[in-house]
Parts: structure tokens; sequence; C-alpha cells
């Protein structure tokens, strides 16, 4: 196993930003940026042995600067919408940056995803990468000096693990997640509708119109184009004539995973690519994921020269459910003062036979 690091660019400011390069002995890799702890390659055999890049990223900085679609970002404090911009703590009301609407959507603008990290440690007998950063207190409105770290590992078994941890001086909100969107057929390699998905889950939350806030409750997914706990086309049911469907513009919603206890990690989803063989596991501690089918996608200028259109790639982000600190019968996302924030989703990639 080796990592080795080059320059992948410069900042306006003049600081430069590295990409780190974790290969395994197979020669199968991951790459990182210290800007964002950005993901931008997980390069996996195909079932000719050929090695495929399945996530959607770009090939400079400048593009990652920009990012409107999240393009493998880790995100922080909080994942997903925060209706309003605000919640209260403990009596006082917290007021966070707006930038979708009236919402906070992923944090806020020039979130973790536009931040320098610094390397914590490399190691290659690990073959992992820990970066860190301290967000300042009040940062897009978030209370407590947060001091984060998100680890990557990239195994022999082609798994990519990613570790977030993290303590606050206040009590906060931490609901971190990871942006990455997956093509199981490789980038550039047109939309995923034929790739195949699971997701173990029995509910998801509905939300109430195309903002994407959540009701409140849980629905079945039984019976509805919702249900993915067989796996089945991404594409097969996208453009049903379904009123949650047709409020995100397919799917873009956030699934109740079963089995879920405190600290304990288990798979929640698979998807698959018949046309490369490849398949990925998705395991989590996490409660929920957020599946999105890349409906607002629309002529991004991709890695290799590709043009990335809706549903070129999906997105499988794990958290607790969108506005939970809002809704007391969610999932709480509410990190107190000196505890310790720990949380572990890993994606691994094989050949299905």
């Amino acid at each position: 196993m080796s990592v080795s690091e080059r320059k992948f660019g410069e900042l306006p400011s003049g600081e430069t930003v590295k990409l780190y390069h974790l290969e395994n002995k197979s020669g199968a890799y991951a790459e990182v940026l210290d800007y964002g702890a950005l993901l931008v390659k997980v390069c996996v055999p195909d079932k000719e042995g050929n090695l495929k890049d399945v996530v959607l990223g770009y090939d400079d900085l400048k593009e990652y600067e920009d990012n409107g679609c999240f393009f493998g970002a880790v995100i922080g404090r909080s994942g997903n919408r925060i209706e309003g911009a605000g919640f209260s703590l403990y009596g006082e009301k917290v007021v966070l940056a707006k930038n979708e609407n009236e919402n906070n959507l992923h944090s806020g603008p020039d979130g973790f995803e536009k931040k320098l990290w610094k390397v914590e440690s490399v190691s290659e007998e690990k073959n992992s990468l820990v970066l860190y950063r301290i967000s300042p207190d009040g940062e897009n409105g978030y209370p407590g000096e947060f001091r984060v770290s998100v680890q990557y590992e990239f195994t022999e078994d082609n798994e990519l693990k990613i570790h977030y941890a993290g303590i606050s001086d206040k009590t906060t909100v931490a609901n971190m997640t990871n942006h990455s969107y997956f093509n199981l057929s490789g980038e550039g390699s047109g939309n995923v509708l034929d790739q195949y998905l699971t997701i173990h889950a029995k509910y998801y939350t509905p939300v109430r119109d195309s903002a994407s806030i959540p009701t409140g409750e849980y629905a079945p997914v039984e019976g509805t184009p919702m249900d993915f706990r067989k796996m089945k086309r991404i594409g097969e049911e996208i453009n049903s004539d379904f009123q949650q469907l047709t409020f995100t513009g397919g799917y873009d919603h956030n699934y109740v995973t079963d089995n879920y206890a405190k600290g304990s990690r288990r798979l929640i989803a698979s998807a698959y690519s018949p046309v490369t063989g490849i398949a990925m596991d998705v395991t989590s501690d996490c409660p929920c994921v957020q599946f999105y089918a890349g409906n607002f996608v629309s002529g991004e200028k991709g890695k290799n020269g590709h043009i990335y259109n809706e549903r070129d790639g999906f997105c499988l982000e794990t958290q607790v459910e969108p506005n939970a600190v809002n809704e007391e019968s969610f999932h709480s996302p509410v990190l107190e003062a000196g505890e310790k924030y720990d949380s572990v989703t890993t994606y691994r990639f094989y050949i299905k036979d």
C-alpha cells in the first residue's frame, strides 16, 4: 500500500492545494484533496480487470471552488436541509446562514467543502489520510468551536472507509456526510438508470413540496415507487406519476434504514452495474441515508472532457433525517458540549457474479 501526494493547484489566496493518492497492492486507488477534504477519484477494477473511476468530479481546482453540485464534498457541520435556517437549543434561538431560499442547505454558503483542511496524519500501513480543521464558533451561525477530522482509508479489499470525528466546546449540531456521486459504469459513461440499487429501509421521510422539507412522518415504502428493498433498476419507476417524485424531479429522499442501533454499523444499501460488473455495498452507523439520483445535474464539465447531465450519478449520503433538529420524532443531531462526535461510513467495491 502507498500514500503519495502532489500539487493540485493554488487558491486565489496563494495557498497550495494538494492531492493525496491512496493505492492498495492491487493497483486500485482513491484520491482526496486537502481542499474541502474532497473525494476526487475512486478507481476500482471492472469485470475485465480494467480500472474504472466510479465517482463524478472535476479535473481542476477552479471547478471545485465553484462545485454547485457538491461533487465529492465532505458536508459539515450538518448535511441536508434545516428549515427556516434556524432552530432552538435549550430555549435559545440559533440563526443560521440561508443559502437555499429560506433554508440552510448543507450547512450554508462557504461550508466545509470550501475550506482548506490540514493534514493531521498519513499512514502507509493503513493506506489512510486524516484531515482536520477547526470550525470557529458562529461559522454559518452554528454555535461552538468544532474541532473536526475526516479520515479516508482505502483497504486491500477495495473498501473506502470515511471516519468523521469531532468535539465542540458548546452544544451544537453535528450531522456530517459525503456527497459523492457514484456511477458504477464509470464516470462520464452516461446515466445510471440501468444500474441496480437496494436500500434496506421499510420507511422514508416524505417531503411537503418541492422545497424538500420533510413532513415529520415516516411513510412505508411498500406499494410505492420508493421501495428499493429488493434490488431494482434506478430508472424503473423514477418517472412514475407519484407526488413525491414529482416534487423532487425524481429520487431525492431520505430513507430510514433498518436495524439502527447507536454506534453499530450495518449494511444499508447496495448498488450494481451490469455493464462493468462493479458492485458497491454501503455500511454505516447512521440511522438514515439520502438517495439522490442526480436530478438537477446539467451541463457540468467533468473529468476527462466529459459533460455530466441529469442522472449521470447517484448519491447515498448517510445522515440523520433532514431538519431533524426541528423534529422531535426524528433522530437527534444535537452534539452536547464536550461530547465526542464519531461516525463511520464504508463504501466497498467488488465484482458481482
